[in-house]
């Protein structure tokens, strides 16, 4: 009988499984470190273009926070000059207040009434002065009501003072001065004869008789 030892074929396969096995581990710890630094990389990568953008992000947003800045300045500058423009334009508008109050008050106030005193605060006036009597300051408050730059007066109070035959009622009131927007005038050429000087006297003399108790000094 004839006998067949099949021991060393089966070591021999043995040991090339073995070899096998461990060059596939070498091979496949070897991808592993491959595609784990390939991740790495890529990562790093990422994490630096992320940073890369943060910081270009970063220095945009500083310039557009400077021009922020400066637009606020700019603002605050506009109106500045804006509430400077509405106070010029208003002194602008109300320069000639004065004058015609000034104007109104001497063609309204009646005889026997003085001023002691004239406030002006905005629009609204304050005066006080003294009356001879209480009629005279009534007389004085519709000639306000009638005034076209005056309006709305109210007493705010009336005492007299004095002693003996000077005794005066002191008074206190307040009104309103308007405003009037001036008409518009149609001015026509007029044809004038004569040299300017004779012109100039011609409406000197016109405005004497107009005014005959005005006091004119030649």
């Amino acid at each position: 009988m004839i006998r067949i030892n099949l021991l060393p074929h089966r070591a021999e396969k043995r040991k090339a499984k073995e070899v096998q096995f461990i060059a596939f581990s070498v091979i496949s710890v070897v991808l592993g470190a491959v595609i784990v630094g390939l991740v790495h990389v890529a990562i790093m990568a990422q994490i630096d273009y992320q940073e890369r953008r943060n910081a270009y992000l970063t220095k945009e947003i500083a310039i557009l926070d400077k021009q922020i800045d400066e637009i606020k300045k700019l603002r605050e500058q506009t109106k500045s000059l804006l509430a400077r423009k509405n106070v010029v334009e208003n002194l602008q508008s109300t320069r000639s207040d004065v004058v015609h109050l000034l104007d109104q008050m001497l063609r309204i106030l009646p005889d026997g009434v003085y001023l002691k005193s004239l406030r002006q605060t905005g629009k609204k006036i304050d005066l006080v002065g003294f009356a001879q009597s209480n009629a005279r300051v009534s007389t004085l408050m519709r000639s306000i009501e009638d005034s076209p730059w005056l309006g709305k007066p109210t007493l705010e109070e009336i005492h007299a003072t004095g002693s003996g035959s000077t005794r005066l009622s002191e008074f206190s009131l307040n009104f309103e001065l308007r405003q009037v927007a001036p008409a518009p005038a149609a001015v026509k050429p007029v044809a004038v004869k004569g040299s300017p000087a004779a012109l100039l006297g011609t409406k000197y003399l016109d405005l004497v008789h107009a005014n005959p108790e005005s006091d004119v000094k030649s």
